[in-house]
């Protein structure tokens, strides 16, 4: 399998609270991606301790024969220890309360995908169509799925980018958690809302299989800019041999 990721802080914002990481492991690819929240520090470093925790928990707990319920949790119980790390590092600094991040994490092993998300950082599935797999955790969301608003008006929204669940702004958090079956040549796109909210679900798509792998998530970041580019912008590529 091939990684591939690429980011951006923008053409407003100070600083790129955006992280990322991703591991090859014996027999499986795991990969992360948060978007802080919180003022200019706090948000920097709520992102960079969630992906390092979560990183190092799977790292560090995963064995080739785990199962699909072993994947679960061990998923789960990485973003809850990096929501129990933010919360208190939040509580304990003045200046970093209130600190928070999204995360969104995959564990590709086989032909499964599976998937954790707390906020609005996605996950997408490309195959003959693209899905997006997570659920944003957002104001709008919850406004669309009531009827209030439609799906054009959920994209442009004054309030998209208020979201409604974060690792380390309360002191418990419950990810989301799903399980897909991957086919041949299937690209898994993780990414924040700086890419989601400034670029189609059909670009994305097109893009990606268009391009090589290796040229994908720069391509993706460009035309988050190229259509306004307002916030930081991440996108991490895996791709099925």
């Amino acid at each position: 399998m091939m990684v591939c990721t690429h980011t951006d802080i923008g053409h407003k914002r100070r600083e790129n609270q955006d992280s990322s990481a991703f591991e090859i492991l014996e027999d499986a690819v795991f990969a992360v991606v948060c978007d802080g929240m919180g003022g200019s520090a706090a948000g920097s470093e709520a992102s960079s301790r969630a992906v390092t925790i979560v990183r190092e928990r799977v790292v560090k707990s995963y064995r080739s024969d785990y199962d699909s319920n072993r994947i679960r949790n061990m998923l789960i119980a990485a973003v809850k220890t990096a929501n129990a790390v933010v919360y208190d590092l939040g509580s304990a600094v003045p200046e970093w309360n209130g600190m928070g991040t999204t995360c969104v994490a995959v564990l590709v092993k086989g032909n499964m995908l599976y998937t954790v998300n707390v906020g609005d950082s996605r996950a997408y599935l490309i195959t003959h169509e693209i899905r997006q797999i997570t659920r944003d955790h957002s104001m709008v969301m919850n406004m669309y799925e009531r009827g209030d608003i439609t799906r054009e008006e959920l994209r442009h929204h004054p309030k998209r980018n208020v979201i409604t669940r974060a690792v380390g702004v309360t002191e418990n958090v419950d990810p989301d958690y799903f399980e897909n079956e991957l086919t041949p040549n299937a690209a898994v796109l993780l990414c924040t809302d700086g890419l989601s909210n400034y670029c189609e679900e059909g670009v994305i798509f097109r893009l990606v299989k268009d391009l090589p792998p290796e040229e994908v998530p720069k391509a993706l970041v460009q035309k988050a800019l190229d259509n306004g580019g307002l916030d930081n912008i991440t996108a991490l590529l895996i791709k099925q041999p």
